[in-house]
């Protein structure tokens, strides 16, 4: 991997660094102005809710007759998150690598938010839960990814996931098979994506 790739690399960890530094600094500011004005705020946004049925008239059919195929997505999630969790539970101290957490993912804290009626609260819920599995099987996938098959495709991917920048070049034997080991070190060590490439050629 050429110097300029790395240096391209840490400096994208370091600018997703200071975005969650100012993203926590925004919700502390708010979390304190809601403090200060917890009951006026409350009252601004109960207003700004739509009761269910207003809500269900302005609601297009086609909308309402899609959505018992939307809901039945629950199906799916749950058997992948119910896949992806006894996997993990099975394999991954077989093979040393640290489990992900499945609470980091799974975030539901959207259904106290008073503007919102029965059915956008379960809405967001079910969205909640969606992308977090999709989430949190997606990293049990990477985990495992690094540690059988580090190769990149010849192809560029398409937001890649964060372990995949590390991972060999497609075609490059000789590091793959020179550097596995220390990738998976690295995976056992922490779980986290490494944070810096095993040595290997460059491909620029």
């Amino acid at each position: 991997m050429s110097p300029t790739l790395e240096e391209l690399l840490a400096r994208m960890r370091t600018l997703e660094e200071q975005l969650e530094q100012e993203y926590s600094q925004h919700r502390e500011e708010f979390a304190r102005r809601r403090a200060a004005m917890a009951e006026h705020f409350l009252e601004l946004q109960r207003r700004q809710k739509v009761g269910l049925w207003p809500y269900l008239r302005q609601s297009r059919w086609p909308v309402l007759l899609s959505a018992p195929l939307v809901y039945s997505g629950w199906v799916a999630f749950a058997l992948l998150d119910a896949f992806v969790s006894l996997y993990q539970a099975v394999c991954f101290p077989i093979y040393g690598i640290p489990k992900v957490g499945r609470a980091e993912y799974l975030v539901f804290d959207r259904a106290d938010l008073p503007y919102l009626n029965v059915v956008e609260k379960f809405n967001c819920f079910y969205c909640s839960y969606g992308n977090g599995v999709a989430a949190y099987a997606r990293e049990v996938s990477a985990r495992t990814e690094q540690y059988w098959c580090p190769i990149k495709h010849a192809r560029r991917l398409r937001d890649a996931h964060p372990r995949y920048p590390q991972f060999f070049e497609h075609g490059d034997a000789e590091a793959f098979r020179s550097g596995m080991e220390r990738l998976r070190q690295m995976l056992r060590a922490t779980g986290d994506p490494p944070a810096a490439p095993p040595d290997q050629p460059s491909s620029d």
